[in-house]
């Protein structure tokens, strides 16, 4: 009995590992097949985006360790570098406008460009001081601007819904000193600006303040006076579609003053402020009957805070760092046109101006 039990035992051996060995190599050779043999088809959705920032803008970086886009602003897949040796696999390049106008830095026009990478042009200015564009007709694939309707949109603010727990201040009249307030550096009497601020101070008193006036404001006390004022003066240095500045979003909502605007029309503030937050100068006939309504709405406390009622359900979000403007790219990237030109960068930088106000 032992020794046909030894002799079964051999043979069940025989016909466990012999499978085994033969299974052995068609497993390494199916994985060595899988690692080098690349699919036909694939999602490009599915791999990441690789943005390359030709240049700092205004020479002030930001660090790119890590996986900035996903680790900062959890947009997933999105490379973001400002090493230049990438420009042969990059998938998009970015060039800020005021660099390339002033002289700073040129287009890489003399290096090969990969058939499929977009060039970007990028600017946060009006349109009157941007330059000359003509020269850069036929070079770029996309626009990076304030926008709404640039390729990737990157306004100064924008709107988010306030969490039901956050607490709200329900009195915004209180410890109100000045009726209207003014920040200003660069003042020039020919700006419609600065007609509207001259002919508005002969109906009610105006508080000036910035480079223009002696009284001067450091940083940390532009919000503190301005929620001393009942309203604030929201003047756009220019008047051209969607250019909403800081002067609304930073100024005048964080700073807790009603904001009166100058700048694009009606409808570009309605389309992305919150309703019932501001008062457009094009509201009324004259600035003297402007100015009776600032005076008699400055009186009525219930109704000044129905002008802030809007932050019960919203709050301003501030864009102040460049990596997240430049990370967004990657959020619209698959859904831009494959082969899109602007053959007249210019015209469209140009459309919809005026001269500065």
């Amino acid at each position: 009995m032992g020794f046909h039990t030894k002799k079964i035992r051999k043979l069940v051996k025989r016909l466990v590992i012999l499978p085994f060995l033969c299974f052995l190599p068609l497993c390494l050779f199916s994985g060595w097949l899988s690692s080098s043999v690349k699919p036909l088809h694939h999602d490009s959705r599915s791999r990441n985006v690789t943005v390359l920032l030709w240049y700092w803008p205004f020479s002030r970086s930001f660090s790119l360790k890590g996986d900035v886009c996903w680790d900062l602003y959890r947009i997933p897949r999105c490379s973001l570098v400002d090493e230049r040796s990438y420009f042969p696999s990059a998938d998009v390049v970015v060039f800020h406008n005021r660099e390339l106008q002033v002289g700073l830095h040129k287009l890489p026009t003399n290096i090969s460009r990969p058939p499929s990478q977009k060039w970007a042009w990028m600017s946060l200015e009006a349109p009157s001081h941007n330059g000359n564009l003509h020269k850069y007709a036929d070079i770029f694939n996309m626009t990076i601007t304030y926008r709404r309707d640039a390729d990737v949109s990157i306004p100064y603010g924008m709107l988010l819904r306030r969490e039901a727990e956050e607490h709200v201040n329900e009195d915004n009249s209180v410890n109100k000193s000045s009726l209207v307030c003014w920040v200003i550096s660069n003042y020039k009497s020919h700006h419609k600006r600065s007609r509207v601020y001259n002919n508005l101070r002969a109906s009610v008193p105006v508080a000036v303040y910035g480079r223009w006036t002696k009284n001067r404001l450091p940083s940390s006390e532009l919000l503190p006076t301005i929620s001393r004022c009942y309203f604030y003066l929201a003047f756009e240095n220019s008047l051209a579609k969607d250019y909403i500045t800081e002067k609304l979003w930073r100024n005048a909502y964080e700073g807790g003053a009603l904001p009166i605007v100058l700048g694009p029309p009606l409808g570009n503030y309605k389309a992305v402020a919150p309703p019932h937050s501001f008062i457009h100068v094009d509201e009324f006939a004259s600035l003297n009957e402007m100015g009776k309504y600032l005076q008699q709405l400055a009186e009525d406390k219930k109704r000044y805070n129905e002008y802030f009622t809007w932050k019960k359900q919203w709050k301003v979000k501030r864009y102040t760092d460049w990596r997240e403007r430049l990370c967004n790219i990657c959020s619209k990237y698959n859904s831009l046109p494959k082969h899109k030109v602007y053959s007249d960068l210019d015209a469209w930088v140009n459309a919809n101006t005026s001269l500065k106000i």
